[in-house]
């Protein structure tokens, strides 16, 4: 079984809403804040305000199960301020909005889509793929961590955001993953060049 990833389009806009708002109530089921406006969390207007500009910018992916819609990312060299220095900007791709449909919860979607972010990275020259979690989302801080990420830090944890725990991934890592070491950046099986559908092999 593979994985199809390929841009979004504007067309996926009310798709990507769907996925945010079934993962927001699967969240609040289970007691967690993340997502809710009353923690500060994105409303949906300004969540699909947000990534129809980065749709349009080509920054947004999808991926696809046997032809099912079954997962977005969207991956870009930006992030709110006072989270990561220019430094660790200057140096990798963030990630942002990694959501895998229910349905396919446990199928590697979202490993797959954190990989495509490496392999993006990798052709731009960056060295790490960052992003921030919510800060009181234990589960998800424990997701990531088994996806090969650290900790860096918790980012001025008294500011508005609720999102300031900060994770980092070298790219190499994803090398090791795929048995893959030595490969150079530009023979890496996923570039911004490639033609679309990707076809991606589901590891656990």
């Amino acid at each position: 079984m593979t994985v199809q990833i390929r841009p979004a389009a504007l067309d996926d806009l009310s798709l990507i809403c769907r996925l945010r708002q079934q993962r927001a109530l699967w969240l609040a089921a289970r007691g967690s804040d993340q997502w809710s406006t009353e923690a500060s969390g994105l409303s949906l207007d300004y969540f699909a305000h947000v990534v129809d500009r980065a749709v349009t910018a080509g920054e947004t992916w999808i991926a696809e199960m046997n032809g099912e819609p079954a997962g977005t990312i969207t991956i870009n060299d930006q992030a709110d301020n006072e989270l990561w220095t220019e430094a660790e900007l200057a140096d990798a791709l963030i990630v942002h909005y990694l959501i895998v449909d229910l349905r396919y919860a446990g199928e590697g979607i979202g490993r797959r889509l954190l990989a495509h972010a490496a392999a993006l990275a990798r052709t731009r020259g960056r060295h790490w793929v960052r992003l921030d979690a919510w800060t009181g989302n234990a589960d998800l801080h424990a997701y990531y961590r088994r996806a090969g990420f650290r900790l860096v830090r918790v980012a001025v944890p008294d500011r508005p955001s609720p999102s300031c725990a900060l994770f980092e991934r070298h790219v190499n890592g994803w090398l090791r993953d795929e048995g893959l070491v030595g490969s150079r950046p530009e023979t890496f099986p996923i570039s911004a060049q490639a033609h679309y559908p990707i076809g991606l092999p589901v590891l656990g």
